[in-house]
């Protein structure tokens, strides 16, 4: 079984180290047919072209990659008006299945739209990517799935004037004053007024946010607010006051914002603005802002289905390329020795941790390596040799770290194959003095004795 990691890709890949197995691509094309959102009512078509590797080793990812491109003259079309920096975002999704697992990996890729008119063609994203790393050898399938294109608009702010068509008063109640004096500072040198208590105006926007733009009047009197039929927040505003709530003594100050609501949903909103007193109640304009999203708005989304029933493409996940064992010329301790001289050579314990070795054999006193060989190899600290060598008394080995127990585990026997004197009795010195003594005592003796023998014979024959 394969064990993956999935997750999204594009600017947030995965990347894992390659292993040095190469990898074998496919490619395969398909026709997609997409419906909804930018789509339109008569729908869009697509050539599809997914790239993938079907044989890695263990640790390569696997890229998926998608290639888009227009059929049939048909095009993703833009929802309205927007300034350079909308983007369409397209995901393409594979089922990615083995015996014991299934899930889904999604590729990513988006495109930056330029100056948009309504009912524009948008541009398809360049490159669609997403990467899956592999973490065991395995098999598994990948099959094509839907794919998905999403609108995004760009961050915006607009003014609209009092007598733009998205604009609507309620009967003979409000009055469109024009030419009005240039240091008023109104949009376009034009307002709506009216003292009618309970006039309305209506706004219909598409946004995130909308913003009352009037004039601050001492004059003024209060109005209240609801967006898509609920109180705004906050529900009134009195222009003949400022945001203390104190009174003002200005006349006549255009092109202030009283009033403004962020946070709303992506899509379209109406505000109604109604007087509440018998006091003037001027429109300048509205500003529709739209927030940076951090989502598409799925009122845009388009949804693409293959149009014939895809074939899964099989992935082989090899173990990949292991570390090559060092030779006994470079490392005493991993690999067997294959020189004809038969020297030993030691393997690694099975124990964890791996640096302490498990003997075999009967270990000799000294290990037949070469000195340049335990000398790269500084983090050991113990080496057992496996196998019954002869020993070689002349050779060493030294480590270039200091260790803490032995290099060599050697049990000591004595004899001469080893180097070692035969055990000594630890009184034989002080025996071997009185000894010695004793013997020299007992020739003094033995010649005084003879000197007298031979004078008392003299004496006699005398």
């Amino acid at each position: 079984m394969a064990a993956l990691a999935l997750g999204l890709a594009g600017t947030a890949a995965i990347v894992i180290p390659s292993m040095s197995a190469q990898a074998e691509t496919v490619q395969v094309d398909m026709n997609y047919h997409c419906t909804g959102g930018v789509a339109g009512a008569a729908g869009v078509d697509l050539k599809v072209t997914l790239t993938l590797q079907t044989a890695l080793a263990v640790g390569q990812p696997l890229d998926v990659r998608w290639s888009l491109a227009y059929r049939n003259n048909t095009r993703f079309l833009s929802p309205g008006l927007f300034q350079p920096g909308a983007r369409l975002t397209a995901t393409g999704v594979v089922g990615v299945t083995d015996e014991l697992w299934t899930g889904e990996l999604n590729s990513v890729g988006s495109k930056d739209q330029i100056l948009l008119q309504n009912g524009g063609p948008l541009e398809l994203p360049d490159l669609v990517s997403g990467s899956v790393s592999t973490t065991e050898a395995g098999v598994f399938e990948v099959v094509p799935r839907r794919l998905l294109i999403d609108f995004t608009p760009p961050a915006a702010e607009t003014v609209v004037n009092d007598d733009d068509p998205a604009v609507t008063y309620v009967g003979t109640d409000w009055t469109d004053y024009n030419d009005r004096p240039a240091q008023n500072k109104d949009i376009h040198e034009d307002v709506h007024a009216s003292e009618v208590n309970g006039a309305e105006a209506s706004f219909t926007f598409t946004g995130t946010g909308v913003d009352f733009i009037t004039e601050q009047d001492y004059r003024a009197g209060q109005v209240r607010f609801t967006v898509d039929g609920k109180p705004g927040i906050p529900a009134t505003a009195d222009a003949s006051k400022d945001t203390e709530g104190r009174p003002v003594v200005v006349a006549n100050q255009g092109n202030y914002t009283l009033w403004g609501m962020r946070k709303l949903p992506y899509g379209e909103h109406t505000l109604v603005v109604k007087k509440t007193d018998a006091k003037w109640a001027m429109v300048d304009g509205f500003r529709v802002v739209t927030e940076a999203l951090l989502d598409p708005p799925k009122q845009f989304r388009a949804r693409c289905e293959p149009v014939k029933k895809p074939t899964a493409i099989r992935v082989n996940i090899g173990g990949g390329d292991t570390p090559t064992s060092p030779s006994p010329d470079s490392s005493p301790s991993v690999s067997p020795d294959t020189s004809p001289s038969g020297s030993p050579s030691a393997s690694p314990s099975s124990t964890p941790g791996g640096n302490s070795p498990s003997p075999s054999g009967t270990p000799s006193t000294t290990p037949s390596s070469s000195p340049s060989a335990a000398a790269t190899q500084s983090y050991l600290t113990s080496v057992v040799v496996k196998g019954t060598p002869s020993p070689t008394a002349t050779r060493t080995v030294t480590l270039t770290a200091t260790p803490t127990v032995a290099q060599v585990a050697v049990t000591p026997q004595g004899g001469a194959q080893t180097g070692e004197a035969p055990e000594r009795m630890a009184a034989s010195g002080p025996l071997l003095l009185g000894s010695g003594g004793a013997l020299l005592t007992i020739g003094v003796l033995s010649g005084v004795a003879l000197l007298r023998r031979r004078a008392a014979h003299a004496g006699e024959r005398g």
